[in-house]
């Protein structure tokens, strides 16, 4: 019972707090950009998708993900759900360690990790910027 109400009220907090940061009011001095948060969001996903189907391209020629430090051969559909999740995974964090790219696909990953930290500092910078211009220009 206890773990029911401690589900909901999370629940209930997380979509007041997404409902308040996308549909609050805004404050003449706020930094948020509504088309800057939604770029930043298609962005990341473009980059997921795009590293998610290289690793999957890549299975096939040898460059293997490692599921628990074990080879597996998996069909193609787990494959690209393994490519996706790893994606995510190298993306988002530095990653979990369940599965471990071999060869060129360490490579990739660590590119991916650069590029999964520059984004957010890279629209933060963005943003600021378009601020210290419009007062500048006023």
């Amino acid at each position: 019972m206890i773990a029911i109400i401690s589900i909901l009220l999370i629940i209930f907090l997380l979509i007041g707090s997404l409902n308040a940061f996308l549909f609050g009011k805004v404050h003449k001095r706020s930094y948020f950009s509504y088309e800057i948060f939604y770029t930043l969001l298609v962005v990341y996903f473009t980059v997921l998708t795009s590293f998610a189907c290289l690793y999957f391209v890549l299975s096939f020629q040898g460059v293997i993900l490692l599921d628990d430090g074990k080879l597996h051969r998996l069909p193609p559909f787990e494959t690209l759900a393994h490519s996706f999740y790893f994606s995510g995974v190298t993306l988002m964090t530095v990653g979990y360690g369940d599965i471990t790219p071999i060869g060129w696909g360490r490579l990739l990953a660590l590119i991916e990790s650069l590029i999964g930290y520059i984004l957010p500092t890279a629209f933060f910078l963005k943003v600021f910027q378009g601020k210290n211009g419009e007062r500048l220009s006023r």
